[in-house]
């Protein structure tokens, strides 16, 4: 197939102890310390499994990774951005998307810490990605407790280089749709920043429940008419793969017939243009069954991304080579295989 520009729309960067020295001093407290625990603990990943995060009482851990099976240190933590781009070169992408670590499992119900370590994090990410010229974009991380907080980040974080809000399916024990987060939706439909809903397990006790938010904030936003409220949001969907579109449409739909067999008003109707309409966007994964998924009309919503220095089952840095492969496959055209790589994702994080 002829040359494509790419961009990656889901990779990740490494917190360091460097992240953490943007927290201001009077929330000197809050900041994250590595530490860590006895041989009994669970192994994380890497060599020794033994780095931790230590946040206030609460530990997470600090996935240690070697630089044999990931890309070196100084890339994963952003010291190393020439590095960095230099990988995305031998990849052939253009553009990467950085998302957090440490967030996707990241919760409290302290909202003064809350607000410290999304704000160090921001200024440490957006200066880190000023040094790459346009080529390293990242998701604003916001204060959800407080959302008048959140809506202060998120102006400051657009200024600053963002180009979407990282948010997890299920935040502060609220569903996506509780208007608790309206105000956060508003100000993102007003700045033209898109949301973009990662998987993420911030409840102790709760790893295992990484894709289902993912999932339950799709039908959500769709069952509750977000889309219609905030006209110009676009919503995003990330590293859950795309396998459950077809699953998630017809549960919908048998919610419209048990509302028709009730005589209730419909809210929404499925149709082929669906995902357009309402501005959701995919990550899709190779495994997935892309010419079955192309029957839902999903060919100007769906993305790939790589999942750039992590190793758990959604990473593929041969993700994007497999989009490729799918044209000589024939299993999608060229101009299919463009909006996967490069359209859509650009439409998305408004690049």
């Amino acid at each position: 197939m002829t040359e494509l520009r790419v961009i990656d729309a889901d990779t990740h960067v490494d917190e360091s102890e460097a992240t953490w020295e943007y927290i201001d001093s009077a929330a000197a407290k809050h900041a994250p310390i590595n530490v860590t625990r006895g041989a009994d603990a669970p192994a994380v990943a890497g060599p020794d499994g033994t780095r931790w995060w230590l946040v206030g009482t609460r530990t997470q851990p600090r996935v240690v990774r070697d630089d044999a099976h990931y890309p070196s240190r100084g890339r994963r933590e952003l010291d190393d951005v020439p590095g960095r781009l230099a990988d995305m070169d031998s990849m052939g992408v253009d553009v990467q998307v950085i998302f957090p670590t440490f967030f996707i499992r990241y919760g409290t119900n302290n909202p003064v810490a809350e607000q410290a370590l999304a704000r160090a994090y921001n200024r440490w990410i957006a200066a880190r990605c000023a040094e790459s010229n346009g080529r390293l974009r990242w998701a604003a991380v916001l204060p959800l407790l407080d959302p008048d907080m959140a809506v202060e980040e998120l102006r400051w974080a657009k200024q600053n280089g963002a180009c979407t809000v990282f948010k997890r399916g299920f935040d502060h024990e609220k569903s996506f749709s509780d208007p608790h987060f309206f105000p956060v939706y508003q100000e993102a439909n007003d700045l033209d920043i898109s949301i973009c809903i990662h998987t993420g397990h911030p409840l102790p006790g709760r790893e295992w429940d990484r894709s289902f938010p993912v999932i339950a904030a799709f039908n959500s936003i769709i069952m509750d008419g977000l889309p219609d409220k905030f006209p110009k949001l676009r919503f995003g969907f990330v590293e859950a793969g795309a396998a459950w579109i077809p699953y998630s449409l017809a549960q919908m739909s048998t919610h419209i017939r048990a509302k028709t067999l009730h005589d209730r008003k419909q809210t929404f109707e499925i149709t082929k243009d669906l995902l357009r309409e309402n501005r959701l966007f995919i990550t899709v994964d190779p495994v997935d069954d892309i010419e079955y998924l192309l029957k839902f009309g999903a060919e100007d919503n769906l993305m790939v991304g790589t999942d750039y220095t992590h190793g758990d089952p959604s990473a593929n840095l041969a993700a994007l080579d497999e989009v490729r492969a799918w044209v000589d496959d024939g299993k999608v055209t060229e101009n299919i295989a463009h909006k996967i790589l490069d359209t859509n994702a650009r439409g998305f994080y408004g690049l």
